[in-house]
C-alpha cells in the first residue's frame, strides 16, 4: 500500500488536465445547448406523455411545459463555466447532478456515452482542472497550482482501460464474429451520400469488425506506449470520426479523441496550448492526510466498475435476449432489436378483457422498446396499473409479444399467462416471465 500511494500522490504537472477541461466543458456545453437545437429534448422529454425511467427511479419526471429547455439550457451554462473555469466547483458539480437526473429519468434513448458522461461529469467535479490556466486562478492567483497528484491522470486512464476493454471482450460473439451484425448495422447508411455504397461492401465489414475489436483491445496500452503513441493516436482519430460521420453519436467521437490528451507528455501539451515560460512542479513530499481515504475510494470505484459489466453472469440470463446486466456494461452497438406485442387488460371483478391501444399512450420510438425490451414492457404494465386504479379498477395485464436480436427467428419474449402488473422487477436474478430463447433457432 505504501508503494500505490507514493505513485498515487506523486506531484505531476497538470498540464493535460487542464486542457482536456477546456475540452470537456467545450463538448458539455455544445451537448446541452445541441439537444434542444435539434428537437431532442422535445422528442424524448416534453412530447411524451408518459417516461420510462432507470427502475426505482420514478420519481424524476421531466418539467413541465418548458421546463426542460430551462433544464437544458443551465447545463448548457455549466458547460461554459467549466470551459473558462470559472466557479469550476459549482459548475462541474451542477452539471454531474442535472445530467445524472435526465440519464436517469429516460431510458428511451439510453446510451453507453450517455452514462460515461455521467461517470465522467462526477470525477472531473473532484479534479483540480481549474487550478490554473482559469478565470478561478486569475481572480484568485494563491490557489494556482501548475500541479496535479498522479492519481487525477490514472483514474481517467483506468476509466478508460475499463471500457475499452469490456467493448472489445462484449464483441466477441457469432454475430459479431460472422460479420452479419456489422452488415445490419451498415445496412442502415446504405443512403448516405458518397459512402453509402462503399459502406455495403463485405470486406468493408470485415474491416469494420475486426478494426472494432482491436482497437477497443489495443488503444489504451498503445497510447501509453511512447513508440506506438503517435501511431495509435492517428488510429483514434480515423476510428472515432468515422464512427461521429457514419454513425451520427454525438460529442462522444471528440471527447475520446480528447482523452487522449492524458497520454502524451505534459511538455508537450503545455507547448501546443498553454505555451507557458515558466512552470514549477513541487517536489513529492510527505502524504497529505486525506491519501488514505482517497485512495480507498479509488479502489472501491474502480471494482464497481469492474464488476457491474459482468453482473450478467451472476444474474444467469442470456444478456443478449434479456437485457438483463446489459446497461452499464459497455456493450456498446452490439445487437439490433426487433418485436410485435399486443397488451390486454382484464378487470379482475367483471373480467371484462380490453386491448390496449399503444398509439394512446406511447410515441413512435417508445413502442418501439416496449416490444422487445423486457423492463419497457413491465414498467407500461404498471402505468397501466396506476391509471386504471385511478378509475377505481384493480386490473391485471397480459402481454403477447415476439422479438428478435439482429437477423435470427422470432421467438415469445414473455410468458402470455403471467399478470405483468403483479409482479415485481428483479435486479439481480432473472425474471421468470421473460421466456428464454429457443436453442434450435439461431440468434
Amino acid at each position: 500500500m505504501e508503494h500505490l500511494n507514493k505513485f498515487l500522490f506523486k506531484k505531476v504537472d497538470n498540464a493535460q488536465l487542464l486542457v482536456f477541461r477546456v475540452f470537456y466543458g467545450i463538448l458539455v456545453a455544445a451537448e446541452s445547448f445541441g439537444a434542444i437545437a435539434t428537437g431532442w429534448v422535445r422528442r424524448t422529454l416534453i412530447e411524451p406523455k408518459f417516461t420510462f425511467n432507470f427502475i426505482g427511479f420514478e420519481f424524476l419526471q421531466p418539467l413541465p411545459g418548458n421546463g426542460m429547455y430551462i433544464y437544458f439550457a443551465l447545463m448548457g451554462i455549466f458547460g461554459i463555466l467549466i470551459m473558462l473555469g470559472y466557479r469550476y466547483r459549482f459548475a462541474a458539480l451542477g452539471f454531474a447532478i442535472l445530467w445524472t437526473g435526465v440519464y436517469l429519468m429516460q431510458k428511451t434513448s439510453y446510451n453507453n456515452h450517455y452514462y460515461l458522461l455521467m461517470l465522467l461529469a462526477y470525477i472531473m467535479a473532484f479534479l483540480p482542472a481549474a487550478a490554473s490556466f482559469s478565470l478561478d486562478s486569475r481572480i484568485k492567483p494563491t490557489t494556482k497550482k501548475e500541479w496535479m497528484y498522479n492519481w487525477c491522470r490514472w483514474l481517467i486512464i483506468a476509466q478508460l482501460f475499463i471500457v475499452y476493454t469490456y467493448a472489445a471482450v462484449a464483441k466477441l460473439y457469432a454475430d459479431w464474429l460472422d460479420f452479419s451484425f456489422v452488415e445490419l448495422l451498415l445496412k442502415g447508411k446504405k443512403d448516405y451520400a458518397l459512402v453509402g455504397a462503399f459502406l455495403q461492401q463485405t470486406w468493408v465489414h470485415k474491416s469494420v469488425a475486426f478494426f472494432g475489436i482491436f482497437f477497443d483491445l489495443l488503444i489504451v496500452p498503445a497510447l501509453l506506449w511512447k513508440r506506438t503513441r503517435k501511431f495509435a493516436f492517428v488510429a483514434a482519430i480515423f476510428f472515432h470520426l468515422f464512427n461521429s460521420i457514419v454513425f451520427r453519436i454525438g460529442i462522444f467521437p471528440y471527447l475520446s479523441l480528447a482523452f487522449c490528451l492524458f497520454f502524451f507528455e505534459p511538455k508537450t501539451i503545455r507547448n501546443l496550448f498553454l505555451r507557458e515560460k515558466k512552470w514549477s512542479v513541487p517536489i513529492t513530499g510527505t502524504l497529505p492526510a486525506h491519501a488514505k481515504w482517497t485512495t480507498a475510494a479509488i479502489l472501491v470505484y474502480l471494482i464497481v466498475q469492474i464488476a457491474l459489466p459482468i453482473r450478467h453472469h451472476f444474474i444467469g440470463s442470456d444478456v443478449l435476449w434479456t437485457e438483463e446486466g446489459h446497461r452499464l456494461s459497455w456493450r456498446m452497438m452490439l445487437r439490433s432489436r426487433a418485436g410485435t406485442i399486443r397488451f390486454r387488460v382484464v378487470n379482475k371483478k367483471t373480467k371484462a378483457s380490453t386491448r390496449v391501444n399503444m398509439n394512446d399512450y406511447l410515441t413512435k420510438k417508445q413502442r418501439r422498446k416496449v416490444a422487445c425490451y423486457p423492463d419497457f414492457a413491465w414498467q407500461f404494465a404498471q402505468h397501466l396499473k396506476k391509471e386504471y386504479a385511478q378509475k377505481g379498477e384493480d386490473i391485471a395485464v397480459y402481454v403477447t409479444s415476439k422479438a428478435k436480436v439482429n437477423q435470427g427467428e422470432y421467438a415469445p419474449l414473455i410468458d402470455p399467462k403471467v399478470d405483468l402488473a403483479s409482479v415485481k422487477w428483479h435486479h439481480i436474478k432473472p425474471n421468470p416471465w421473460v421466456l428464454p430463447y429457443p436453442s434450435k433457432t439461431k440468434k
